[in-house]
């Protein structure tokens, strides 16, 4: 399938938008929460699991698969669509992330990154134009301009600094990304916590005109109050016809506290992490599965949950699972996890278009604070 890609609104509940992205392997319905298949897998899960749960686009990491199995070989093997058998939607972090986080030694400069490989120490160099390169390779649908993730916490001219270079490799990520139909080029917003450089930052982007808008450099530890400030002041300046993406977010409260300021996008490793690790995100909360409490208690892990772990197994076998650290126990807590994440866009989703949003956060809030259903 071919088309052009597009944002199209379909509604509005104060700066929440409910909308379409149209690409070359079909549309995403958003608000959307994309599940991360860093190195062209959705850890512990098959990819018609993943979309079982509702989810209609995945993340995969330029870095990871640049160093292994390598774009080129992508390619031949027909792109990461057929490669990961993921048929739909599929958008790419430019890796400029963990070329910071993981390499072992790095030089940036101008040009771009060098660095060593964190699997076998190989040297390798990364620039606006091989990122976009890598990405056309890896086919996919949504291609990330090449940015270096500002560190918090950053002084102010630090930070200006780092915005400032991402811009002029955004200029150049632009310049080098091939335009075909169906595919789309987002630019990211930095400048840290400092209004004047996240506005000047929007403003260079928008100069330079990208299909989407990134908000990047939030959730790395400044906090849930001031992330929402910076989106405030970030949001009502970017292009209202074009998506917008909050990138690495995050807990289920930032997720609909950033869909009231006007996200359309997210994506981030929580609900699969965190089902590997014993712990189900529920609608009255967080549970640690592995907590005693479980091991006699015969209900599900949240009765209005639709997912197979809910409908098929009691908490006390979940528990068993995890005590016993069985590879089905994380296998049916990450498909519930990304099945509550769904259920939870599907839930924006629906009260934007019936225009209940504030009722809706309220209600979400209200029963988050409720916290796990009391022991038997």
């Amino acid at each position: 399938m071919s088309t052009s890609f597009h944002y199209e609104k379909l509604g509005q509940d104060g700066a929440a938008r409910l909308g379409q992205i149209h690409t070359a392997h079909g549309v995403i319905h958003t608000p959307a929460f994309m599940p991360v298949g860093t190195v062209g897998t959705v850890k512990a899960m098959a990819p018609e699991s993943v979309a079982a749960t509702g989810a209609e686009i995945v993340l995969g990491n330029t870095y990871h698969l640049m160093l292994r199995p390598g774009a080129e070989r992508v390619e031949k093997l027909g792109g990461l669509h057929q490669f990961m058998n993921w048929p739909g939607p599929i958008l790419t972090d430019s890796g400029g992330f963990q070329v910071m986080s993981l390499s072992k030694l790095r030089k940036l400069n101008e040009d771009g990154v060098t660095f060593q490989s964190h699997i076998d120490g190989s040297t390798h160099v990364l620039t606006p134009e091989r990122s976009m390169e890598i990405q056309r390779q890896l086919d996919a649908d949504i291609t990330m301009s090449f940015d270096e993730c500002t560190p918090y916490p950053a002084t102010e001219d630090q930070a200006a600094e780092s915005m400032r270079l991402s811009m002029r490799w955004a200029k150049r990520s632009k310049d080098a990304f091939v335009e075909r139909p169906g595919y789309g080029l987002f630019g990211i917003v930095q400048g840290s916590v400092y209004e004047p450089l996240r506005a000047e930052s929007v403003s260079k982007l928008r100069e330079i005109g990208f299909d989407g808008y990134a908000v990047g450099g939030l959730a790395v530890g400044e906090g849930q109050e001031e992330m929402f400030r910076i989106l405030d002041i970030t949001v009502p300046l970017l292009p209202t016809d074009r998506p917008r993406y909050l990138m690495g977010v995050g807990k289920p409260a930032d997720i609909v506290g950033a869909v009231l300021r006007g996200i359309d996008m997210f994506d981030c490793v929580m609900p699969t992490r965190s089902g590997r690790t014993g712990q189900a995100f529920t609608r009255r909360g967080s549970v640690n599965i592995r907590n005693a409490r479980h091991q006699d208690d015969p209900r599900p892990l949240d009765e209005a949950c639709g997912c197979p772990a809910c409908r098929n197994y009691s908490r006390a076998y979940l528990h068993h699972l995890g005590r016993a650290e069985e590879v089905l126990g994380l296998m049916l807590l990450t498909w519930h996890n990304l099945h509550y994440y769904q259920d939870l866009m599907r839930g924006l989703r629906g009260a934007i278009a019936e225009g209940r949003l504030t009722q809706f956060a309220a209600d979400f809030t209200a029963e988050q604070a409720l916290g796990d259903i009391e022991p038997l």
